[in-house]
């Protein structure tokens, strides 16, 4: 008896399952997105599921980091790994019985069926089709195997594979984000289910737990969009031996991600690699916010939200099916209005691990230190657009006797023609009874513009290279208040040594 579809007022269960193998990719960080956001907006389940059965693939590394970067994102999920739930295990290395007796059933009833054909013979056959001009699919050379030709093969050591019988008719169903679809019977072969060494593949075990599971609605990748006619048919055939609850869920695929050169996005890209994210300083909000306008809007031409906003009003039939392009200054310029929306003193507690990783700040950070960091925080937020760049904006600050002027910068600017006005500068400074912005400014305009005639720009680059050693930094005077006049007179004195 075929599966019913799933109700249209049934709670919705969604499940995002990914293989834990390498850095997780943005792509599949959008199809988790938008599977959570499904759940929450419609007050249904977010089944978090781990596809582990591809053991010289996946590892406990990436499994563990993983579960770090959706817990950094701010997922949470109702079922699943370290919440657990009424489906146990979650992982799906820990259900191999399952499916083992999933595969005997589906056997026992017939749709499915061991293959004893050897790989060479496989790829033999597929290159015959495609001569005779023919579809290169399984040509069924073991459907209808009587037991005597199994037998024969077992006594030449072979080994089978499970093979699910495909019904042999065309599909067809409505695609919850493209409409309706069709496949043609002669481009879904029979395919397997478990390998010869036993081990059972994603083509058996998504199936089985979304059944088992009771998994409404299928949220994923449009590349996973050929093996749609595959799922049908073994939903169909689950239903008839009573595995799950006889229904068969909505699918619905999600656009492709695209990189550069209108390619899709591949993990050898750069800019695929979650990782890369978290080592540059994008905020989670931040590239959760941009992964959502890849293939949804909002709406009302608005850009800027939080994952919980996009969560109150996220609809799946309202993606766009057509591919989304992934713009990596976007994303950058999305994140920089995400930093200044931070509460300095969030953005100083965000910028601390990035100091240390940099070694501007110890393991250990001291009140005084943090206390600077808070005061100067506010001085560079306007101008970020990555946390890393608060390791260049204000190393300066914390690096006491190891601080370095930028090379480029020395050569650019502290010429022996700035020795005049950083000697002008130590003077001035040196002079000045209170140390503040307002004081500080008053000192160098006074000794630099009205007393050398200099002009702005070239009165204070010198003074800003000599002591925060860069020609971008923050704003001066306030950066001159920050250091002190101890250390912001013996780097002037510094330079001006080394300019004579």
């Amino acid at each position: 008896m075929p599966a019913v579809p799933v109700a249209a007022d049934a709670p919705v269960r969604v499940r995002f399952c990914p293989s834990p193998t390498g850095n997780p990719h943005v792509g599949m960080v959008r199809t988790c997105l938008f599977n959570w956001a499904y759940a929450r907006r419609t007050g249904g389940t977010f089944i978090f599921r781990i596809e582990d059965t591809d053991s010289a693939r996946d590892s406990e590394e990436s499994y563990s980091q993983l579960l770090a970067s959706l817990r950094w994102l701010g997922f949470d999920w109702d079922e699943g790994p370290e919440v657990g739930g009424p489906h146990e295990p979650y992982r799906q290395s820990e259900r191999m019985g399952i499916y083992a007796d999933v595969a005997a059933r589906l056997e026992a009833a017939g749709f499915a069926y061991r293959c004893f054909c050897t790989p060479e013979e496989l790829e033999e056959r597929r290159e015959a089709a495609r001569a005779a001009g023919k579809t290169p699919g399984y040509d069924g050379h073991c459907r209808e195997l009587s037991d005597a030709d199994a037998a024969a093969y077992r006594a030449e050591g072979r080994q089978a594979a499970l093979r699910f019988r495909m019904p042999g008719h065309d599909f067809t169903w409505d695609d919850v984000v493209r409409g309706e679809l069709q496949f043609a019977a002669e481009h879904v072969p029979d395919y397997v289910l478990v390998r010869a060494n036993g081990e059972p593949l994603y083509t058996l075990v998504n199936p089985v737990d979304d059944a088992l599971m009771g998994v409404t609605h299928v949220l994923r990748g449009e590349d996973l969009l050929s093996s749609t006619p595959r799922q049908i048919a073994l939903h169909n055939a689950l239903a008839d031996v009573g595995v799950g609850q006889g229904t068969m869920p909505f699918f619905g695929h999600l656009p492709y991600v695209m990189g550069e050169g209108n390619r899709k996005l591949s993990k050898r890209d750069p800019e695929s690699s979650l990782q890369m994210y978290r080592d540059e300083g994008y905020l989670p909000e931040g590239l959760a916010n941009y992964l959502a306008l890849l293939g949804w809007s909002f709406g009302e031409d608005r850009e800027f939200f939080s994952k919980e906003e996009m969560a109150t009003v996220f609809d799946v039939a309202r993606v766009n099916p057509n591919p989304a392009r992934f713009d990596l200054a976007k994303c950058t310029a999305i994140n920089g209005d995400w930093i200044r929306q931070l509460e300095p003193v969030d953005l100083a507690s965000r910028l601390v691990p990035y100091l240390q990783t940099a070694g501007v700040l110890s393991e250990t950070v001291s009140p005084e230190q943090m206390d600077l960091l808070h005061q100067a925080v506010p001085l560079v937020q306007e101008r970020m657009e990555v946390l890393t760049q608060g390791v260049s904006m204000l190393g300066f600050l914390f690096v006491g006797d190891r601080f370095r002027v930028n090379a480029d910068d020395a050569a650019a600017v502290l010429t022996d023609e700035s020795a005049p006005v950083l000697a002008a500068a130590h003077e001035a400074l040196r002079a000045t009874q209170i140390w503040d912005t307002a004081a500080i400014e008053a000192a160098l305009r006074d000794a630099l513009i009205a007393g050398l005639g200099l002009k702005p720009k070239v009165a204070f680059t010198a003074v800003r290279v000599a002591v925060t050693g860069r020609r971008v930094s923050p704003p001066l005077f306030e950066s001159l208040e920050l250091l002190g006049r101890e250390v912001s007179l013996h780097r002037l004195a510094t330079a001006r040594a080394e300019r004579r």
